[in-house]
């Protein structure tokens, strides 16, 4: 069933498809399966169901504009499938993935309000405890916090390098010098980077990304699915760390598809083999907010003489203009800054904030910035020149608050055997089952080659 037939079924995913559209300047026609929405006040599937049908879209379109068949092929998005996929895709068999969030994050009461911390990070984790001088302990942070007004404890544990955010109501976002900076914002903003000879990567219909590589320098969520949505068409994903990173909690979630390495940037061998990287790859994408890359000398006057044809999609928190353009962030802590999370405790009638029920920002903004690379690419083989994009989980939230619901057929979806994917992942941790995709597009294979894997288990080098 087309897009354009669902108005008034999905009127939701209609008019959030229409913009996301106009972003990538593709006409886009998408059949939608399923039924159900995530319960919110905010249209959460439609968001995730939107966002996989740009990417279906643009590779579409992509496989089109590379001469591998006549017409677009037919794409299909599954609302369910979506929205499963938004809170977890791989399930162990006889083993347990880690807890989700630290034990002290969370969300606590201020003086005079509320704000949550985030501590996943043992760096951030530190910070916040040095900021309370308390002991490890929630209840001593619930004592600690309660002492304090919300803005300067805010202020002071982004100050001393941590990360936080007060509980601010949408009317607050939307004076605030960072809520107005944000809504300016195009939710792609597009750089046109010159001319460069487009290398050729080896597509087939089947896999329409194959051989096609990319330099992975994005952690957490939002980026990492973007790379995994890569991999999944073929493309050959080269993920970067420093060695003393970890993020054990989504790293079984989000290598799938993957090579995975480190490098010491910061010294000189490390830069030395990152620098001949990007002059081999054809997709960069990362989330180093603005300035790092220039601190490690490889600005973009860097970048672009190592490598005239690189496409570079990159992400941050809260935008790319404003007092907060270089501010750092989770979509968790997007959600409590931009209003979402005090929209959803007055829809829901509780006197604590109601986040989403998955981390939509990361996960639409994720597919937007795999939808992103492939609009680079269709670029390129037109011949229009190479084009870089900027997304940020601030600008998906104002895609997102502009469609309120009251979500009446919401549902807890689950996952049963028929979900998953035939054969059973072998990963380190022990076997998984991994969902089915979401993206059905007529004659190619959305799979993963590599099983998710531990950080630092390849060599820092494309195959």
């Amino acid at each position: 069933m087309a897009l354009s037939v669902l108005i008034e079924e999905c009127v939701d995913v209609f008019n959030m498809h229409t913009e996301i559209s106009e972003a990538l300047d593709l006409s886009l026609d998408v059949g939608v399966t399923g039924d159900g929405d995530l319960p919110s006040c905010f249209a959460v599937t439609s968001l995730l169901t939107a966002s996989v049908a740009a990417v279906g879209s643009a590779a579409s379109t992509l496989i089109q504009a590379l001469g591998l068949t006549v017409s677009q092929p037919t794409v299909t998005v599954d609302r369910r499938f979506a929205s499963l996929w938004a809170a977890r895709s791989i399930y162990p068999i006889g083993w347990e993935l880690p807890p989700v969030w630290d034990s002290l994050a969370g969300d606590y009461r201020t003086r005079d309000g509320w704000i949550k911390l985030h501590t996943n990070l043992s760096h951030h984790r530190r910070v916040v405890l040095d900021v309370l001088g308390c002991a490890p302990a929630r209840d001593a942070v619930t004592r600690a916090v309660r002492q304090w007004d919300g803005d300067t404890l805010e202020s002071a544990i982004m100050h001393g390098g941590g990360v936080a955010a007060i509980m601010r109501s949408p009317s607050e976002w939307a004076v605030h010098a960072q809520g107005q900076a944000v809504k300016s914002e195009p939710l792609i903003h597009w750089r046109e980077e010159g001319t460069g000879p487009q290398r050729m990567w080896s597509p087939t219909r089947q896999r329409p990304l194959g051989g096609l590589r990319v330099l992975d320098l994005t952690r957490v969520i939002a980026g990492p699915v973007a790379t995994r949505m890569l991999a999944g068409f073929g493309a050959t994903v080269l993920r970067i760390d420093p060695p003393a990173w970890s993020e054990p909690n989504v790293i079984p979630e989000v290598t799938l598809g993957k090579r995975c390495a480190h490098l010491k940037l910061n010294e000189r061998e490390g830069f030395e083999t990152l620098a001949a990287l990007l002059a081999q790859t054809d997709v960069l994408v990362h989330g180093y907010r603005p300035g790092a890359l220039d601190r490690l000398g490889l600005d973009c006057s860097a970048r672009r003489a190592l490598n005239r044809s690189l496409i570079e999609v990159t992400l941050d928190a809260y935008g790319w203009t404003g007092p907060w353009a270089a501010r750092r962030g989770f979509d968790s802590l997007v959600q409590m800054s931009c209003g979402i999370a005090h929209a959803g405790m007055e829809w829901a009638g509780r006197t604590e904030p109601v986040p989403l029920p998955v981390q939509a920002l990361d996960h639409a903004t994720g597919y937007l910035m795999a939808a992103a690379v492939l609009r680079g690419l269709i670029a390129g083989v037109r011949g229009d020149g190479v084009r870089s994009a900027r997304l940020s989980l601030a600008r998906t939230g104002a895609l997102l608050s502009s469609h309120r619901t009251d979500a009446p057929t919401a549902r807890v979806y689950e996952a049963g055997p028929d979900d998953f994917m035939e054969h059973v992942e072998q990963t380190p941790w022990g076997n998984a089952y991994r969902l089915r995709p979401p993206l059905g597009i007529d004659g190619t294979t959305i799979r993963w080659e590599l099983p998710a894997g531990e950080l630092g288990s390849a060599r820092p080098t494309f195959p």
